[in-house]
């Protein structure tokens, strides 16, 4: 079979536009599989930048958030008001708590004396009670 621009071919109207119909079918769906990598590819383009910009944005704040979390508890970074306020009364009642202890200490050594001079007046009442009895034996013996 010799083939040349002049050759001629039969072919049954149906078949010629099967075949039609098979390569639009085949290009239609080539440029739907085309389209549709074109939108995966710029949605991943977009996240990776978003994603980019975000991790930009994000490392300044992740920076700051652990110099803060480093420095605050060392009090480089100042501290707030309420804590001034806190460290005051803090001071304050430390004061008050001291006088208290040396108002108790004064009181222990309070009670320690109070209880030898209630020995001492047990003692001087049995030395009273000894010299009236000495004191009635002889008025007894002097009057009998």
């Amino acid at each position: 079979m010799k083939i040349s621009d002049s050759t001629a071919i039969s072919m049954p109207m149906r078949n010629l536009l099967s075949i039609l119909a098979a390569v639009g079918v085949g290009v239609w769906a080539y440029f739907g599989v085309i389209e549709r990598l074109n939108k995966l590819e710029t949605v991943t383009q977009l996240a990776e930048k978003d994603l980019t910009q975000a991790e930009e944005r994000l490392g300044g704040d992740i920076e700051k958030n652990n110099e803060f979390r480093i420095k605050w508890p060392r009090g480089e970074l100042g501290s707030p008001p309420a804590d001034a306020e806190q460290f005051m009364l803090i001071e304050h009642i430390a004061g008050q708590l001291e006088k208290i202890q040396n108002r108790m200490e004064d009181m222990m050594n309070n009670g320690v004396n109070i209880k030898r001079l209630q020995e001492d007046v047990k003692d001087l009442r049995g030395d009273v009670e000894k010299l009236k009895d000495g004191q009635r034996e002889m008025k007894h013996s002097n009057g009998d």
